[in-house]
């Protein structure tokens, strides 16, 4: 079992580390708020045909329930992606870096949940991983004094707000009083989300017009709807009821070095000595606020091998 379930986490680090490559790749055929917005018609009505399937009741019925799903749909769908999709246009920034920039997210959760929580709290050395998980997007957006409008600056200062809008998202839905199954409020939420966001492309000035329908668009498209989205999704489900939420985490660290790799490979992009240090600071800051729970887990692992092997 313990090497099925490290199978389906390496399976996901690949197709959320790549997807990066295929935001960047599908970029130059769809303007970017259109582009996340059809990525999420696509995938929320695949989602939603998995939630009727293995849920008997997939439809919220309460107030609360609805609201749940606002929360997903406007801070852990629509923000997140448009402010991602639109920070990765910039040629400054690339896969690995905004990769990097998400993979702040737990971090940042942690700390909204130290701030609204009331059951949680940051201890001075959790303040310090806050703080150097922090330094690590700095390091990465590496601020120029004389030009800190510099386009790949401010690019990258909107993925940290995408992974801010995530991290506030996923502590909101903690908060809520709402239980809703989670392929049901993922397939509302996207729903929501990709309606959210088509209404933002029409403010924007996005036009269908503008779209380039090519191989590689249609290549990009499919694949960050299909497999980042859909079977990425359930995929992360089923590894969320087997490892639990600390294991899973962990998938934001291991996609950054997929997202340099596929980047490279099909897009050419290089990777800077800033890219490898932003990202080390932010891993050593992640280390730092989640020390305990770390240091619980792999005790339970070495609990848990003391016995016969499980397959």
């Amino acid at each position: 079992m313990r090497y099925r379930n490290l199978l389906l986490f390496l399976v996901l680090a690949v197709l959320w580390g790549s997807a990066f490559m295929a935001i960047k790749a599908g970029l130059a055929y769809f303007p970017p708020v259109l582009y996340a917005a059809l990525r999420y018609d696509i995938a929320g009505v695949l989602m939603l045909g998995y939630a009727w399937y293995a849920l008997d009741d997939p439809i919220p019925r309460t107030r609360s329930e609805w609201r749940l799903v606002a929360i997903g749909a406007v801070f852990l769908i629509a923000a997140y992606h448009a402010l991602l999709f639109v920070g990765e246009t910039d040629p400054g920034v690339t896969s690995a870096t905004a990769a990097i920039v998400v993979s702040l997210s737990p971090v940042l959760t942690t700390a909204f949940a130290r701030l609204m929580l009331p059951r949680e709290r940051l201890e001075p050395l959790g303040l310090v991983g806050l703080l150097l998980g922090l330094l690590g997007v700095v390091v990465l957006a590496r601020p120029d004094p004389s030009n800190l409008l510099a386009s790949d600056m401010l690019a990258t200062l909107l993925i940290f707000v995408a992974a801010l809008s995530f991290a506030l998202g996923s502590v909101l839905t903690r908060r809520s009083d709402a239980t809703l199954p989670i392929e049901s409020l993922e397939a509302w939420s996207m729903l929501g989300g990709a309606l959210l966001m088509h209404a933002t492309s029409v403010v924007l000035g996005e036009s269908v017009g503008a779209v380039t329908i090519t191989t590689e668009a249609i290549l990009a498209l499919g694949y960050l709807s299909v497999f980042a989205s859909a079977i990425g999704f359930l995929i992360y489900f089923a590894l969320l009821e087997r490892l639990g939420p600390i294991e899973i985490n962990l998938v934001s660290y291991a996609a950054p070095p997929v997202a340099a790799v596929a980047g490279f490979l099909v897009l050419g992009e290089g990777v800077t000595p800033a890219t490898i240090a932003g990202f080390g600071i932010i891993m050593v800051g992640f280390v730092l606020i989640k020390r305990n729970a770390i240091r619980q887990e792999l005790s339970a692992f070495g609990t848990d091998h003391t016995g016969p092997a499980d397959d």
